[in-house]
């Protein structure tokens, strides 16, 4: 079935009053998805049970969302399996086809065949009746992306992203001696049964980024040492060193090793999970080596960035510890003295002040430092 998108009108001839939502989407989907995505999904199942039609900036203002956040949430679950998108000549978004779940759990094994058959077909039909969507699951190469190297970045520099995989790519790759292998290490490091999801990632890391057994063994072992157990987090990781052209354990170490505590200290303080990119690195070396700052004066204009903005934490931040640093501020007892003049600075009126409490702040200025970098 399909939901074209556009203004379109909504009939309740046959109003349902009940939507059914596999025990498959809520046991091994939604826990990974975050609220819009989830919303979005359920949605699009409400409206295929009562035959109902929507366009992308009602699902948005259904949700209070932006539109971006909708068209994100289509992806996601379009890179999940969950549905496939349908685009025209200018790459407009104009249909949505919700597919049946691509890992299933708790079934026969003729039914799980019958399953992966089920969209190997509709693949098949659904490039077929439309030339302008690309299918991910259509004669997928099995070892690596055609024409691109395993691990290397595809012909536009990007990492080849993480293609839908069928029930029988998956129950093949399953069968291999090398994966069985991969499967039972990541289980004894991970400390539980791995998930179809989290398979599927190991299948991802193994055959889109084309990783080796021992480079996977030692990707989930150093994960795991950093107390990170989260298939997106390996799988952030993953691509990290494949954008960095990893190809064994040894410069896996190389790369991991050439960041301090510091480094990851503070990218946590700023929200980041990741292995730090290169522009972050760049910041961070600003920080410590050119402006001199220790790690307790670097999280304290962390922890201020982080209660003042919710993205660009980093030229935040950056901004903060360049204004200190012009006013040489250096230390933890310079930033509270230049918080309390800056206090008495804006003293209400007939207050008498001093040189003391004359400190300039013009470059100080939380509220206008955030209104500039928001508007970059």
């Amino acid at each position: 079935m399909v939901i074209e998108m556009g203004s379109l009108n909504v009939y309740r001839d046959h109003y349902v009053d009940a939507t059914l939502i596999s025990n498959l989407f809520i046991d091994h989907y939604m826990k990974d998805a975050n609220d819009a995505q989830i919303k979005v999904y359920l949605y699009l199942v409400r409206l295929m049970s009562a035959n109902m039609r929507t366009s992308i900036s009602d699902i948005a203002d259904r949700f209070n969302h932006t539109e971006k956040d909708v068209i994100r949430s289509l992806k996601y679950w379009e890179k999940n399996g969950l549905l496939l998108l349908d685009y025209d000549s200018d790459k407009n978004l104009t249909g949505i086809h919700l597919r049946d779940l691509p890992l299933t759990s708790g079934i026969s094994s003729g039914d799980t065949d019958k399953a992966g058959q089920h969209n190997t077909d509709y693949n098949d039909n659904h490039t077929n009746n439309n030339s302008n969507h690309t299918d991910n699951n259509s004669n997928h190469d099995t070892t690596a992306n055609k024409g691109t190297a395993p691990g290397e970045p595809d012909r536009k520099g990007k990492t080849p992203e993480k293609p839908t995989y069928t029930l029988d790519q998956l129950k093949a790759f399953k069968a291999q001696e090398e994966a069985q292998q991969i499967l039972f290490v990541a289980e004894q490091y991970i400390g539980k049964t791995l998930s179809p999801t989290e398979i599927r990632s190991i299948f991802y890391i193994y055959d889109g980024l084309g990783f080796s057994t021992d480079l996977i063994d030692y990707l989930i072992q150093y994960c795991v040492g950093r107390g990170k157990r989260d298939f997106r987090y390996i799988e952030k990781v993953a691509v990290t060193w494949a954008e960095a052209k990893v190809k064994t354990p040894k410069q896996a170490a190389a790369i991991s090793g050439k960041y301090d505590k510091a480094v990851y200290t503070i990218m946590t303080a700023l929200g980041k999970n990741a292995s730090p990119v290169a522009k972050e690195v760049d910041y961070i070396t600003k920080w410590t080596k050119t402006y001199g700052y220790t790690i307790d004066v670097i999280l304290e204009a962390c922890n201020r960035t982080v209660l003042a903005v919710d993205s660009h934490r980093f030229e935040y931040a950056d901004g903060v510890l360049s204004n200190w640093f012009k006013a040489n501020i250096h230390h933890l007892n310079d930033v509270k003295l230049a918080d309390e003049k800056f206090k008495k600075s804006k003293a209400p009126a007939g207050v008498s002040k001093n040189a003391f409490n004359q400190f300039q702040q013009n470059n100080y200025d939380f509220e206008d430092l955030e209104k500039k970098l928001l508007s970059n």
